[in-house]
């Protein structure tokens, strides 16, 4: 693992520091708490059994051919650039706003991405690309979405973990952090953010996907969603912008069954009457790619 990435983990059971164990593929804290490293790149950094295994290896494969075809590209263009501008008032900001902060080793010269729920890494990679001093940790307690994001980019790694827990990151150890279509855990979000970074939240907004809702009987996007998310972060952090971003698609039918089974509707709908809905529908379907990003700094 990089030493830039592995200089802001943390044991997650006595939150010592970590370091790669001599005699095995592992790290190890002092006192000697060890985690294995996969054979496709990741750390488990998971403490007992998780409440959920995340998504399928069938959902994962979904996301990664639809993402690769370019059809969220909207949404890691947004975060590039929010994550560019974040970066960019980091750097003008004193590292010594916390004791925290003022310990973490090379902050200026190497900000680190922590995307938590990451999936595939598809959005990392994208924000990594568009910063190249950065280096970045993918989070997500899907096995099989961590063996692409430990992939993702050639600055960055992954872990297991769960998000709803204490999270394996030193307080104050994080420039940007991203949040995509994943729960949201503020008082951690806000312990491992430096007093300077930023929040990024993406969201389905109301009209996501509308036109496959009541034709194939999909979930709906909650409308009070953004007071929710509101709700769940504000004691932490205060909100600086909000904006949603729009695309149109054309998609085959197969391209519908996949944004289908990437996404919650994957849990709930039935596969057979999925497959007769879909026939019904004309190619090419016409549908909107909808989503608001917040972006938040900690209070």
């Amino acid at each position: 693992m990089d030493p830039r990435i592995l200089d802001r983990l943390r044991c997650p059971v006595c939150g010592e520091p970590l370091a790669p164990a001599t005699d095995t593929r592992a790290l190890r804290c002092p006192r000697r708490h060890s985690f294995d490293i996969a054979r496709q790149g990741y750390v488990n950094l998971l403490t007992g059994r998780a409440p959920h295994v995340g998504d399928t290896p069938d959902m994962v494969a979904a996301r990664a051919d639809f993402q690769a075809a370019g059809h969220y590209d909207v949404i890691s263009s947004a975060l590039a650039a929010a994550a560019t501008d974040a970066v960019g008032r980091l750097a003008g900001a004193p590292l010594e706003s916390t004791p925290a902060a003022a310990q973490q080793p090379g902050f200026g010269a190497y900000p680190l991405v922590v995307d938590a729920g990451a999936g595939t890494g598809r959005y990392l990679g994208a924000v990594l690309a568009a910063l190249p001093d950065a280096v970045g940790l993918a989070l997500d307690v899907s096995k099989p979405a961590l063996r692409r994001a430990a992939r993702a980019h050639p600055r960055a790694a992954a872990a297991l973990a769960d998000t709803w827990q204490r999270l394996p990151l030193a307080d104050a150890s994080t420039a940007v952090l991203l949040n995509v279509f994943a729960p949201r855990n503020g008082p951690e979000f806000h312990r491992v953010l430096h007093p300077a970074g930023t929040l990024l939240v993406v969201t389905p907004d109301t009209d996501h996907l509308a036109e496959l809702v009541d034709t194939l009987d999909l979930l709906r996007v909650d409308p009070d969603k953004a007071d929710r998310v509101a709700a769940s972060l504000g004691g932490h952090f205060t909100p600086v912008s909000s904006a949603v971003h729009r695309a149109g698609l054309a998609l085959t039918r197969p391209e519908v069954a996949t944004v289908v089974g990437m996404g919650p509707s994957a849990w709930h709908t039935d596969a057979a009457a999925l497959t007769t809905r879909l026939a019904a529908l004309p190619e090419p379907v016409r549908v909107t790619v909808a989503v608001r990003l917040d972006v938040l700094r900690p209070r």
